[in-house]
């Protein structure tokens, strides 16, 4: 029965990817795309990775959902003129077999893996004591690899700035996205009053609990910049000026605060972003704390937008 049940949600993750490439309108990809996005999620879930799975949640089939139906709402007067314009067969034909080409090739790849696969979980498994954490990933992400997951949280801090860089000149400075208009008395208010209590509890509890079990920073900060949004849309609060001198503190404190800790491994540790014996868990707390409110702020603002009215109501 497991192995039918592996079998089933293989083919209808095959099917969704499937469905999202060859589908004709922008809209009916991006719902194809979230409900991929969902199932890659369960999937992860049977392989028990559940950070993996959370964060797939969260960024994979939440987040990025939401900006892809974001862009497809926008490009929908033009879609018509768009399909109309497309490629020729050449062209097509060319990039199916590209496409086929990547697949075959990906396809060997994992075929040919010796067995077992070569996996460097042993030599996490046998340091992970020095970082005072019992969650391998947050191991990884903040220790062993430290590095990357530091350019993560610029790559995004940029990738804000280039939704905001998208902003008319008039409106530099002002509130991102539309004043959202709703009934406060209707069932959207009501969500928006009753639900985010739970889910910033909920969020602080995925993120501090990180350390020694699955959750972790992305996943609390999504978790709580949803339902930022939620009280957004319902028109219970109105998003701050990008002006503000608080919110672009909090921007850049994960980061820097990423980067200094960075900095004293240097001189205690002799390199950059070591930590020194003994104190290894409390500064990967202090850089999670740190990114927590950084990364909330992003996503959210990410998902709202550039810029479009002026800083004052």
């Amino acid at each position: 029965m497991s192995d039918a049940l592996n079998i089933g949600l293989a083919g209808l993750i095959l099917g969704l990817a499937l469905w999202s490439i060859v589908a004709r309108e922008a809209f009916a990809a991006v719902e194809g795309f979230m409900a991929f996005g969902l199932l890659l999620t369960l999937a992860w879930v049977q392989l028990h990775g559940i950070d993996v799975a959370l964060t797939e949640a969260a960024i994979g089939g939440g987040l990025t959902g939401a900006l892809l139906i974001g862009a497809a709402t926008r490009l929908r007067s033009t879609e018509a003129a768009a399909r109309v314009e497309g490629p020729g067969a050449p062209t097509r034909w060319l990039a199916a077999g590209v496409s086929v080409a990547v697949t075959a090739a990906l396809a060997v790849g994992v075929l040919a893996l010796p067995v077992p696969a070569p996996t460097l979980a042993p030599d996490v498994a046998a340091h992970i004591a020095v970082t005072g954490v019992g969650n391998p990933i947050t191991a990884v992400l903040l220790a062993f690899r430290a590095m990357d997951t530091l350019l993560e949280a610029i790559v995004l801090l940029f990738a804000l700035i280039g939704v905001w860089s998208l902003a008319p000149d008039r409106f530099w400075g002002g509130r991102p996205g539309l004043r959202q208009q709703a009934d406060p008395n209707g069932i959207l208010a009501y969500v928006a009053r009753v639900l985010p209590p739970i889910g910033v509890i909920a969020g602080i509890y995925i993120f501090w609990v990180g350390a020694d079990h699955p959750g972790g920073k992305f996943q609390g900060a999504t978790l709580m910049a949803a339902m930022w949004l939620l009280v957004m849309m319902a028109g219970l609060a109105d998003a701050p000026p990008i002006s503000r001198t608080w919110l672009r503190i909090l921007l850049v404190a994960g980061p820097l605060v990423f980067i200094a800790i960075g900095v004293v491994g240097v001189v205690t540790a002799d390199a950059f972003l070591a930590y020194p014996p003994g104190i290894a868990k409390p500064l990967i707390l202090v850089i999670e704390f740190a990114l927590m409110p950084t990364l909330t702020l992003i996503l959210g603002l990410m998902l709202v937008g550039a810029p479009q009215r002026g800083p004052l109501p």
